[in-house]
């Protein structure tokens, strides 16, 4: 695609998304402030809060993506495991270690502080919740290890395939001459970006990242310029391409809450609720004025008894005639207006938007601390269930690309261990398995499911033994321990564990024939005694 076509195809983007830029400015202005920039440029440090008269949505979204983040990337805890895609590799010792030694290295590139990924991550998830569409750049290292960048929606335009994925990424963006010139050393940049760097480095200028499938590439090639997703940067102003490469995935991590019929970027919970969030600042100023009222009320002046002008300060002075009146004749005037029915109207706007941003499901655990095993399992279940259609687009979409990404820079760059010779046999193929609280929270009916049928058995148990048989204890140690999340490294290695039950086997043995030595040396010594006696002559 030459450059004509490239810009061509960006103005038609542009077009497109432009009903888009007024709803996604008309809740920035009311839930995420700071990001209120979609519909034209703003200074840095400009105030944006003048239509903020309630900050109970802006809260809510900062509690969803909170506990987003600490459900499904939770900071400091394995999130996700990988596994061989064929069970009998699976379930080698060897293959089983490696990828434990891989999840180990790609955790600690993953939140290494040059990396920055919890807080881009962070910020991907506010943009979730206010406007439904997040985008995170995921690049690599100049040396080795990962980089993450969360990119303001404003700057990007997207696209999707015949299947609904997004595979075409248009990103907008601004840098000074300066750091264009830094940036594109080795680039073609033009006459004009080169001189304003000499001239005015600090002056800003605007580029375009285009990344879309490769149609002209050969696969045989393993160079920048035959990878599967054609990257560029030109310059918007000259319409310059200034460098050209490649990636061997999407390097943009889409993220999308829930779609429309037809539509490309998603929708929020912000915007499910944007009528009560309206209501509920309206309702804010007209409380306000209404406890200004009551706190500072209107006066009533007799038209003849007062010398102007009312002097309304606390402490002052106002001349009027008196003349034994039983009036004053300054007062307050009192509506009988009922504050205290604002508030209640308030609080039943502020529940919807709770509930819109998932806050009230949240505390399900955190309400009920104390609670036995099987309860707290039965609670996972059904926040797991309630939050099924959320959690599952947010696996395939995101957090699987993101990964395969990561591992894809990681191989590239040397930095994961050899593969065991079986896995290499497998030709390296593995699934991905989500570990995290929510994940375990859908999850979670399969251990219930195990616990009640053992109790269910028990009473049987007490009656017949045998019907324990039918139980393979080592399978269901093993799929509790994955259901709740435990680290592989907990459970022995097979060879070890049948070593550990052949050792203790044969020290039972030697027990139980130690144990009967004795019995056994005195029924010997008697059938001795016995045979003695019947060998002896009889008397004459």
């Amino acid at each position: 695609m030459n450059v004509e076509e490239v810009f061509g195809r960006f103005e038609r983007l542009q077009r497109s998304r432009g009903i888009w830029e007024s709803h996604w400015e008309e809740i920035a202005e009311r839930v995420l402030p700071r990001s209120a920039e979609f519909t034209g440029e703003r200074e840095q440090g400009d105030k944006r809060t003048q239509k903020l008269y309630d900050a109970s949505a802006a809260l809510a979204l900062e509690r969803f993506s909170s506990a987003v983040e600490s459900l499904l990337t939770p900071w400091g805890a394995r999130w996700h495991t990988l596994r061989a895609t064929n069970p009998a590799v699976d379930r080698d010792d060897d293959v089983r270690l490696w990828f434990d030694q891989v999840e180990r290295v790609l955790f600690a590139y993953r939140y290494s502080p040059r990396a920055n990924f919890a807080s881009q991550m962070h910020e991907c998830y506010m943009s979730l919740g206010a406007f439904g569409t997040s985008s995170l750049f995921v690049d690599e290292a100049n040396i080795r290890g990962l980089l993450y960048r969360a990119v303001h929606l404003a700057d990007i335009f997207i696209s999707e395939d015949e299947n609904g994925t997004i595979d075409t990424v248009f990103r907008r963006f601004e840098v000074s001459a300066r750091q264009a010139m830094r940036m594109f050393a080795d680039g073609d940049l033009s006459s004009d970006l080169r001189k304003q760097a000499e001239d005015k480095p600090d002056d800003r200028v605007k580029l375009l990242h285009v990344v879309m499938p490769r149609t002209d590439r050969d696969p045989t090639r393993r160079d920048r310029r035959n990878l599967p997703w054609h990257g560029g940067y030109y310059e918007i102003k000259t319409k310059q391409l200034i460098e050209e490469g490649g990636f061997s995935q999407l390097p943009y991590i889409m993220s999308r809450y829930v779609t429309g019929p037809r539509e490309v970027y998603g929708r929020s919970p912000a915007m499910t609720i944007l009528p009560d969030i309206k209501m509920l600042n309206e309702m804010s100023k007209t409380v306000i004025r209404a406890g200004q009222k009551v706190v500072d009320p209107p006066l009533l002046v007799a038209d003849d008894g007062v010398v102007f002008p009312v002097n309304t300060t606390p402490g002052g002075v106002t001349f009027a005639r008196l003349d034994g009146r039983s009036q004053s004749p300054v007062q307050p005037l009192f509506t009988g207006a009922r504050v205290d029915i604002g508030f209640e109207m308030m609080e039943q706007r502020r529940k919807v938007i709770n509930d819109a941003f998932l806050v009230t499901l949240f505390q399900i655990l955190v309400e009920t601390p104390t609670m036995t095993a099987t309860e707290v399992l039965q609670r996972a279940q059904e926040k797991g269930a309630l939050l099924a259609p959320t959690v599952g687009r947010q696996q395939s979409e995101t957090l699987g690309p993101l990964i395969e990404r990561e591992l894809s820079i990681l191989d590239e760059q040397g930095a994961l261990p050899p593969p065991p010779p079986l896995m290499v046999e497998a030709a390296g193929e593995y699934d991905i398995e989500y570990v995290s609280p929510l994940s375990r929270a859908m999850k979670a009916e399969e251990g219930i499911g195990i616990l009640r049928t053992l109790e269910m058995v028990q009473p049987i148990a007490a009656i017949d033994p045998s019907v324990m048989d039918n139980f393979d204890f080592d399978e269901i140690t093993r799929t509790l321990a994955d259901t709740n999340g435990a680290p592989r490294k907990i459970l022995r290695r097979q060879d070890d564990l049948e070593d550990i039950r052949q050792r203790r086997n044969q020290a039972q043995a030697i027990q139980s024939g130690l144990a009967a030595a004795p019995q056994a040396a005195d029924a010997a010594l008697k059938v001795a005694q016995i045979a003695s006696q019947a060998q002896m002559p009889t008397a004459p």
